[in-house]
């Protein structure tokens, strides 16, 4: 069994990540990516300016293998795109022989079990090797023999409804055609399924201020654009976060210049809007909410957030908390009903093991439906698996992060792509658990830094 490689499901950041510290430990990996490329789901929003300087979105082992083949480190202070994280860094990473010749793409995996043994089966399991099967484009289905499994593979894929009380509205299938991809490019690739056309834009994050903030823009070349917003809450004032105040200038920016045009009625702001029903007409579609309001619009942009897919795990032996899907662990340390904004120490394998031995889910789908995931987490998670795996508890069990310093605390609706963290390795005990809760967000850390060194 020692033999055998190690699935890694999923090659965005922390996939990709989670390879090259395998590598570094002399440890076999075999990456499987659903999509035809390395930070697939990171090409749905290469249009979107992240928040994080790129220091916070490299991978130190990473980076090491890349820095060997004579790539440059991008300018460590400035603000990548989506696009440019996927074309100066998963790309070259992803095209370096030692992670290509371990890359499989257009590879979904169906289903994660133990060879001949379903989950009620006991004898002999944690000795027993992993199958993964891994349905192939354009070639067929096949099962893999693996010694251990990080699932890497994110919550893009699956996003939460519209509708409350965790269901779709009424409706909603049936209304797909009138509903766009949760991060459209507004003013570029999808330009013409907004222009001059009744927006609704659902939900209280940052990804949903970068929308209806690009909407905007879209409106003075296209004065036809109606703009509104709906959010469950009772105020739009957990968007405009810090403004000024904030830690990550950026953010701040963001919110404040929100607010300003919620206020000069550029966008039209809706609170206490939980949807209960979607009602396709022919010209357009109709929402209502809960409490009766209805409003009409021509495209609604889902910014509710994603939860983990876990169908693909239904044959392996999980301890999940039963809230927020996380490890159990893990959980109440990031449950939002509790810690819109908490403290959550770094963790790695220890906190993120399961009573299936050698499997760990990693990245956002790490914190299930949570929407505060710090990236910069996610690559000291594969760190500390990676030493766990090979054997190095002792390393396994150090674990440590940096994370800048903010006093504003933001969560979302939503959840992030797993990526980015910090190439420096002194510990934080108080890194704040309100950062990236989307995509748009990648490395959004809040809260204050101290040190500390171990497991929870």
């Amino acid at each position: 069994m020692n033999e055998l490689p190690i699935a890694v499901i999923g090659a965005g950041p922390i996939g990709l990540a989670a390879a090259a510290h395998l590598l570094e430990r002399g440890l076999e990996p075999v990456i499987f990516e659903a999509g035809p490329t390395a930070g697939a789901a990171i090409e749905h929003w290469r249009h979107i300016r992240l928040f994080s300087p790129w220091r916070f979105n490299l991978d130190a082992a990473a980076v090491r293998l890349l820095e060997a083949s004579g790539w440059e480190t991008p300018r460590l202070t400035a603000l990548p795109y989506g696009g440019e994280l996927v074309d100066n860094y998963l790309a070259p990473l992803s095209a370096l022989p030692a992670i290509r010749s371990r890359l499989q793409t257009g590879a979904r995996v169906g289903a994660v079990t133990r060879v001949g043994l379903d989950k009620t089966h006991v004898c002999e399991r944690d000795s027993t090797p992993f199958l993964v099967r891994v349905e192939h484009d354009g070639g067929g289905t096949r099962d893999y023999r693996v010694s251990g499994v990080i699932d890497a593979s994110g919550t893009w894929s699956t996003r939460n409804p519209l509708g409350t009380s965790g269901l779709p509205a009424i409706g909603e299938h049936a209304a797909a055609a009138w509903i766009s991809s949760p991060l459209p490019d507004v003013t570029g690739r999808d330009r013409e399924s907004f222009a001059g056309r009744r927006v609704l834009v659902v939900g209280a994050g940052h990804s949903a201020a970068n929308t209806l903030i690009n909407l905007t823009e879209l409106t003075r070349d296209e004065p036809g654009t109606r703009i509104l917003w709906a959010v469950r809450g009772a105020s739009a004032e957990k968007v405009y976060g810090g403004e000024d105040a904030d830690g990550l200038p950026a953010r701040g920016q963001l919110g404040g210049r929100l607010r300003r045009l919620v206020e000069s009625g550029k966008i039209e702001l809706h609170t206490g809007f939980g949807i209960s029903s979607l009602k396709s007409l022919d010209s357009h579609l109709t929402v209502t909410a809960g409490d009766g309001r209805t409003l009409q619009v021509d495209v609604v942009v889902p910014r509710t957030g994603f939860r983990p897919d876990l169908d693909m795990l239904r044959e392996l032996r999980l301890n999940l908390d039963p809230a927020v899907e996380a490890p159990v662990g893990l959980g109440p340390l990031i449950d939002p009903e509790f810690h819109s904004c908490g403290t959550v120490p770094p963790h790695g394998a220890r906190l993120l093991a399961h009573p299936e031995k050698d499997f760990y889910i990693v990245g956002m789908k790490s914190y299930g439906r949570a929407p505060t995931f710090l990236l910069a987490t996610g690559y000291e998670q594969v760190r500390s698996i990676a030493a766990a795996l090979a054997g190095d508890q002792a390393a396994a069990d150090t674990v440590q992060l940096e994370l800048p310093e903010t006093g504003v605390c933001s969560t979302d609706a939503g959840a992030s792509c797993d990526v980015p963290a910090t190439n420096t390795r002194a510990s934080s005990e108080d890194a704040g658990c309100c950062a990236a809760p989307e995509p748009v967000l990648v490395g959004f850390p809040t809260g204050r830094t101290h040190g500390r060194s171990g497991e929870l």
